[in-house]
């Protein structure tokens, strides 16, 4: 995701469209993920992570290679269609192993998994800012990555758990279906609410990482090779942030992560929005990454171990309404741009920020499912 991200500005300007056009065109990305999701997430919970990760991976890192080709805007639709739906089969297939591995575990681990995502981050952000400074196309550069994605892929297979969830895990199946009802709508409002925050948090992830180059090289005029970085540095907040979260979720709670996390995040985009110096904006934008870093990971880990046996499904609609945000986020950018400056349409990723912040602090008061597997298992 991260090469497509960084050769947002060059393919833009390769098909010759406005940043309106693009924002609509993003909402295909999105649509693709979230048919993805709910694919995969089903898919995950019966035939288990040896079979779905490797194969979700490996046609991920293929469709990379899609949008960098098209000089038309219906071409590119197409292809953010195709590299959609691939890239949201492989998250929620791999959040949904995730989950399963920390269980295993008896800890949090979910924020050091997806500090890899972020550490991919900074990667295609090195390898996008060198690509652009040697004049290389796009495609090179993500076919580059792709292949690297479909190598990774294969190699890891061997080292995943090699059977889906069973009766168990949690319980025998006749246990199961006498849940009461009572319980099982709980679980449902639960999931449901975790949805709501995860939309909320991924529109503004998702605004960051297709807007944040846009932003120093039109609104602050940095050159593209500069501008790469503002994602670089983002993504590499959000790799520090994540590689510390796990023992902060085990001291505090989830959602206590989630609720100084957003504020943060509201502190940081907000010196985005005033700030008329480069070298502040990276700060917001780093800024922002930290406070976003461990909201998404523990989203999905609460909704996974909320029922391990359908961790996959579960997974699959929180992250498919958190990629209605992550596709809402830069469409919303991009129509806003029609109304007013760039940077002013941030003042949108303020107010999330403190919703969620928000939100969190109520939600702390009940139910803390990641904190509970910590001190259950200590």
């Amino acid at each position: 995701m991260g090469a497509w991200v960084v050769n947002i500005p060059a393919i833009e300007e390769r098909v010759g469209i406005s940043h309106a056009t693009l924002g609509g065109l993003l909402v295909l990305l999105g649509l693709g993920a979230f048919t993805g999701m709910q694919v995969a997430g089903r898919l995950a919970d019966r035939l288990g992570a040896r079979i779905v990760v490797p194969a979700t991976g490996v046609l991920c890192s293929a469709a990379l290679v899609l949008p960098g080709l098209p000089r038309e805007p219906w071409t590119l639709a197409a292809a953010l269609l195709a590299f959609g739906f691939c890239n949201g089969c492989l998250d929620v297939s791999m959040n949904a192993h995730a989950v399963h591995v920390e269980k295993a575990y008896g800890r949090p681990v979910m924020s050091a998994f997806h500090a890899t995502f972020s550490v991919g981050g900074v990667l295609a952000a090195l390898v996008g800012a060198a690509t652009a400074s040697a004049g290389l196309s796009p495609a090179a550069g993500m076919a580059a990555m792709g292949a690297l994605g479909i190598a990774i892929a294969l190699v890891s297979a061997r080292a995943l758990l090699p059977t889906a969830p069973t009766a168990a895990d949690t319980g025998s199946a006749g246990e199961t279906e006498q849940a009461p009802a009572a319980g099982r709508r709980g679980t449902s409002r639960r999931i449901w609410i975790l949805a709501a925050l995860a939309l909320m948090v991924m529109l503004c992830e998702g605004a960051a990482n297709d807007w944040s180059a846009l932003h120093l090289k039109d609104a602050l005029g940095a050159p593209a090779s500069t501008a790469a970085f503002a994602y670089g540095t983002f993504a590499a907040t959000m790799t520090i942030g994540r590689l510390l979260a796990d023992r902060l979720v085990a001291r505090f709670g989830s959602m206590a992560i989630l609720r100084y996390g957003a504020a943060t995040a509201a502190v940081g985009i907000t010196i985005v929005t005033v700030s008329p110096w480069i070298w502040a904006a990276f700060v917001g934008w780093a800024l922002f990454g930290l406070g976003l870093s461990g909201c998404v990971p523990q989203l999905f880990s609460a909704a996974g171990h909320a029922d391990p046996s359908a961790a996959g499904a579960n997974v699959s609609r929180v992250a498919g309404l958190g990629y209605v945000g992550m596709l809402a986020g830069p469409a919303a950018i991009g129509w806003l741009t029609h109304l007013v400056a760039l940077n002013h349409t941030f003042v949108l990723l303020i107010l999330l920020c403190a919703a969620t912040a928000v939100a969190a602090g109520i939600l702390r008061t009940g139910s803390d499912r990641t904190s509970e597997m910590a001190a259950s298992s200590s």
